[in-house]
């Protein structure tokens, strides 16, 4: 009788509530996660009409500029890429992030009374534009690796522009920034007359139409060739770096005081090379070069591999303490050494060596939590190249946990998203995408988005290798990494959030491979991220100490963490919009999730 009665039961609901607010999306033909579901909806339609995970994260991707233009990134910004071709067996990065314009260099902004290259919210904004890499990118990608024209991939983004689409919750929550408000004035008229209502922030499901942004992608579109793909996305890009949309861009920020010109974007180029790597867990990890903050998850995986984190238990005291303490320690190289290494001679090799994390992990007190910025190592001492430590001056704290200029405001640092896609073909493929916030740049009605301000991340300091020089990269907080096992390509791992993004992949990645979580429950599971660092972004916040926890994480563990010396905040959260995906090397079957932190969405074919 007892069993009739729990059958008839689960006839009703289930026994016990799932582990996760959000099911894993598994399937055998291919799968997608982006930070909103038409941004997924939109790479889908390339899967259904044929396509490959190429095409679909391109026109995911174009398409995100339309739907998330508050919530991650610009048009005319910058992304970066992570990418197996299942044909030619090449695991490659790819980089789409802007350079600095022929005339940004240290002398220029010192003469302009500067020692760093100002952002939003203020008046000073133009001078950080960015050469827009992500269109370049996208291009590079689809001739490379694509099989469909660029009207088509183009597609979903036009409609969406032209036709609108309805305004959600998460982009609404960011228009009530005081800052973007302040911004548009700053530069009017900004993006009043489009994202707002009469200066009222619009109702949720309100129409949101873009037609400055929709003829910016209808001229590229219009510029293909009929029957030929490869000239049609030639065309496209002349459009944008050579034609009407660079006059429009390059007229855009001269009006304003910009230092863009036609040559700075002619002349730029994304660039796929060789990932940086190491092994973990049984598991190779492959990220981008210096040029990107991505170092640092190998660097922390190599220290982490000196102390048993299992045995910890998963966000435990000790464990957190363990991670974060270790993260402190690579920021310190990170501040140091990273730089776009076109530019500087940057010890990679020693830095990612086990014998170097060896050392540094013999720095991290197991019961004590260091109070300030970490210094760097010694990384020349285990590589093949020559160089010194710089010696750097001691940061300032910010007062009070903030700014004083208004900067404070954390919607301007979320200007991300990250869009995954795996296909039947073998095909991996992610993207971390960025820039243009509306509270840091200027918004173009004409052109219909803002430009990015990513040089904000470069200095101004002679000699040091992140210094600012015409035609380098910033070291970018951008970032996302592949992992394969026994040779074979298995995971693709992302999350946007700043300086937290390192943070949160780091998490993520020792999710599964540590704590055997799937994709949804390794982000889903609550993160943490020290702030003991001087931010990447204008104006560089420091707060030596400061360890954020979500919510997720009990009071007692705060507790604990406190008596270990850190200064404890919460945050709403540490890196959002986290995804991972997977294939299955045994079967072939494909996973992926979507972080319920923001509007994200997974879908399966």
């Amino acid at each position: 009788m007892a069993r009739q009665q729990a059958v008839h039961e689960l006839e009703q609901g289930d026994i016990d509530l799932p582990e996760t607010g959000r099911p894993v999306v598994r399937s055998t033909k291919g799968v997608i996660s982006s930070g909103h579901y038409l941004t997924s909806m939109a790479g889908m339609r390339m899967l259904l009409n044929g396509g490959n995970a190429f095409d679909a994260i391109a026109a995911a991707g174009f398409a995100a500029a339309v739907i998330e233009p508050i919530a991650s990134y610009s048009l005319a910004a910058e992304g970066v890429f992570m990418l197996y071709d299942s044909a030619s067996e090449e695991m490659l990065s790819l980089s789409g992030q802007g350079v600095a314009p022929g005339k940004a260099t240290a002398d220029f902004y010192k003469s302009q009374g500067l020692d760093r290259i100002p952002t939003g919210p203020g008046d000073k904004a133009h001078l950080s534009f960015t050469v827009p890499g992500i269109v370049e990118a996208f291009i590079s990608l689809l001739e490379r690796y694509g099989s469909m024209p660029i009207d088509q991939v183009l597609a979903p983004a036009i409609d969406y522009a032209e036709n609108g689409i309805p305004h959600y919750e998460y982009m609404l929550e960011r228009l009530k920034s005081p800052s973007t408000p302040q911004q548009f004035d700053n530069y009017p008229p900004g993006g009043w007359d489009v994202f707002f209502d009469n200066k009222q922030v619009p109702q949720p499901g309100a129409p949101l139409v873009q037609p400055g942004l929709a003829n910016t992608l209808k001229a590229m579109a219009s510029a293909g060739v009929s029957g030929d793909r490869v000239a049609g996305l030639q065309a496209a890009r002349d459009v944008f770096y050579k034609g009407s949309v660079a006059k429009t861009i390059v007229d855009s920020s001269a009006k304003v005081g910009g230092i863009l010109s036609m040559d700075d974007l002619a002349n730029y180029k994304s660039q796929f090379g060789e990932p940086v790597s190491t092994t973990f867990a049984g598991h190779e990890i492959l990220g981008h070069d210096s040029w990107s903050q991505g170092p640092m998850l190998q660097q922390t995986l190599n220290i982490l591999e000196n102390f048993d984190l299992k045995s910890m238990g998963h966000n435990s005291p000790q464990y957190i303490h363990t991670v974060s303490e270790a993260l402190k320690l690579v920021f310190g190289d990170r501040e140091a050494f990273y730089a776009d290494p076109d530019f500087a001679e940057v010890p990679i090799d020693g830095l990612l060596s086990k014998e170097y994390a060896a050392e540094r992990a013999q720095m991290l007190d197991p019961e004590g939590a260091y109070p300030e910025q970490r210094g760097p190592g010694d990384p020349w001492k285990y590589s093949n190249g020559r160089g010194a430590v710089p010696v750097a001056a001691s940061p300032a704290p910010t007062i009070n946990g903030t700014s004083g200029n208004g900067a404070s405001d954390s919607s301007s640092h979320e200007g991300t998203t990250h869009v995954s896609v795996l296909d039947d073909q073998g095909n991996m493929v992610c993207g971390t995408i960025s820039g243009g916030a509306f509270a840091k740049s200027v918004f173009f009605p004409e052109l219909g988005c803002a430009l990015s301000t990513r040089i904000e991340m470069f200095n101004c300091e002679e000699g040091h290798p992140n210094v600012v020089e015409p035609g380098k990269r910033p070291r970018t907080t951008l970032i996302n990494y592949l992992a394969r096992k026994d040779g074979q390509p298995v995971m693709t791992v992302g999350c946007p959030g700043g300086d937290n993004q390192a943070q949160a992949n780091v998490q993520l990645v020792l999710n599964v491979l540590v704590f055997g979580m799937d994709p949804q429950q390794a982000v889903e599971a609550p993160r943490f991220a020290s702030q003991s660092v001087v931010n990447s972004f204008y104006p560089h916040t420091y707060l030596p100490g400061r360890l954020d926890l979500e919510p997720g994480i009990p009071e007692s563990t705060a507790d604990a963490l406190r008596a270990m010396g850190h200064d404890i905040d919460r945050a709403a959260n540490c890196g959002l919009g986290a995804t991972v995906s997977a294939r299955d090397p045994r079967t072939g079957y494909l996973s992926t999730g979507g972080d319920p932190r923001r509007a994200c969405y997974a879908i399966g074919l």
